[in-house]
């Protein structure tokens, strides 16, 4: 059995139960708001919520951030299953999710976010999907980076034909030309900076409005490689 497909909560290591308060207060957003969009995933979502980019692009396209520090693919997938999206009906849910899978193989994080978008569809299954690419991490050339960028490439291939679901491109420009990351896109070499996230992310928003407001983007919006 791939454990990036078997929905689980995430392990509570610090005991203060903080995952779980997060997970209770995203069902009581979901039936206290309306949402446009909705996005789900690890940190690197959750961080894009604090920045200057998510209060000027998608504050006001409606959004709901249902992302946490430190998730991997099963844990969106038990919060799938768990009632995050019961009780909301998003036009477009964004999923950034696999670069916390370290112990696992490509393959099979590739596997788990193929079934985020099959938990998803049984829920939604009309909505649109958005799958920003995982972004490049660490300062030099490590076997992480090397495997975020395999799933990239298999995610790619398996979704190229999915009807409304759509792969965004948004780790370009991270790697230098020594193959390092500098502190000013990534000051932890994981997390994206104010000024790398709207790099990164003006694609998403650009698909995002495309979508919202004519109801089928055009494929050649999203870079090809």
């Amino acid at each position: 059995m791939n454990p990036c497909t078997m929905a689980s909560p995430q392990v509570d290591t610090d005991g203060d139960g903080r995952w779980n308060s997060i997970h209770n207060r995203f069902l009581s957003d979901a039936k206290g708001k309306e949402a446009d969009v909705i996005f789900m995933g690890d940190s690197i979502l959750q961080a894009l919520e604090h920045t200057e980019v998510w209060n000027q692009w998608f504050s006001p396209l409606h959004c709901l951030n249902f992302s946490i520090h430190k998730d991997q693919t099963q844990n969106v997938i038990w919060r799938i299953k768990n009632g995050e999206l019961d009780y909301v009906d998003p036009k477009v849910i964004v999923v950034h999710v696999g670069t916390n899978n370290v112990e696992h193989t490509a393959e099979q994080v590739c596997e788990g976010i193929l079934e985020i978008i099959r938990t998803i569809r049984e829920k939604h299954p009309s909505a649109y999907i958005v799958l920003p690419s995982l972004l490049p991490r660490g300062q030099y050339p490590n076997a992480l980076r090397d495997k975020n960028s395999a799933v990239n490439q298999l995610l790619k291939e398996k979704v190229s034909n999915m009807n409304k679901v759509e792969m965004v491109s948004i780790d370009k420009g991270f790697i230098q030309n020594d193959g390092t990351i500098s502190h000013h896109d990534m000051h932890d070499y994981l997390l994206p900076s104010n000024a790398a996230c709207r790099k990164a992310f003006e694609p998403i928003y650009d698909l995002l409005q495309q979508i919202l407001s004519e109801g089928e983007p055009e494929k050649d919006l999203t870079p090809s490689e």
